[in-house]
């Protein structure tokens, strides 16, 4: 298949990115500000997911192995994404809020989708050469779990910021120091080789809500910029792919 000549900017398509709780409504509670911080995270996922729909109908044959790896990536990010959250996030919820079963929903949303990314995965690892790469296949693949991976993109933080009526005088909790501990438990270096360039560099910050999410993640800016920098340059041919450059601007696509 022969290249379009003029790649085109990415655009937020077919999915279409979550506004923020705190950019909405002003407010700065934690709950808000949880929830905020899981939009844009799921935001980029779903940078992710266009920039994979909208590369896979126009890039030369010459790059579909590294395209499949790029797609793979992005798909263990979905996964260890909602891995984080049944085994860390969740139950440590149940615990501040006092409540078993209080996250279940999100958890059976996650099993919503969970065969159409298998799916995705299973037909990307079965390819034995680049010639048995076939984009419509892909996207007929993405087409079939699109509306229910959306559908739990967009509820989980107003399923966070509902958490808010277990807190009282009796039971106070911050829900972004609860983010912030059980999320040091992921940090291993396969997964900042291997998963963090694609959720970071996914993550347009320079024109999104005006700008005010350039903080984000909240480490000290030496580490962002290694992270959005330096991790990147392993299996950089990979992260080509990405939506947004290492500074936060949507990028012109590979093809």
């Amino acid at each position: 298949m022969a290249p379009y000549k003029d790649p085109p900017l990415y655009s937020d398509t077919p999915l279409p990115l979550l506004a923020t709780p705190s950019f909405q409504t002003g407010q700065t509670d934690s709950f808000t500000a949880e929830a905020s911080h899981m939009a844009l995270s799921h935001n980029s996922l779903i940078r992710g997911f266009n920039g994979i729909y909208q590369q896979a109908p126009r890039i030369p044959s010459s790059d579909y192995r590294d395209f499949t790896n790029y797609c793979l990536a992005w798909h263990r990010c979905v996964e260890e994404h909602h891995r984080y959250e049944e085994v860390h996030f969740f139950p440590a919820i149940e615990e501040a809020t006092g409540e078993k079963g209080v996250m279940d929903g999100e958890v059976e949303q996650h099993a919503t989708f969970h065969s159409g990314l298998e799916n995705f995965k299973g037909y990307l690892t079965s390819l034995n050469s680049q010639s048995d790469f076939h984009p419509t296949r892909l996207l007929e693949i993405m087409d079939s779990f699109s509306e229910a991976l959306y559908t739990h993109l967009a509820d989980e933080p107003q399923a966070l910021i509902a958490l808010s009526r277990f807190s009282t005088p009796e039971r106070q909790f911050d829900l972004t120091e609860i983010a912030r501990e059980t999320g040091k438990k992921t940090v291993t270096l396969d997964f900042a080789m291997n998963v963090l360039p694609i959720f970071l560099n996914n993550m347009e910050s320079v024109e999104f809500e005006e700008g005010m999410w350039s903080h984000f993640p909240d480490v000290p800016m030496p580490v962002r910029w290694i992270m959005k920098n330096v991790l990147p340059l392993w299996h950089w041919r990979q992260w080509r792919f990405m939506s947004c450059t290492n500074d936060g601007r949507r990028k012109q696509l590979v093809a």
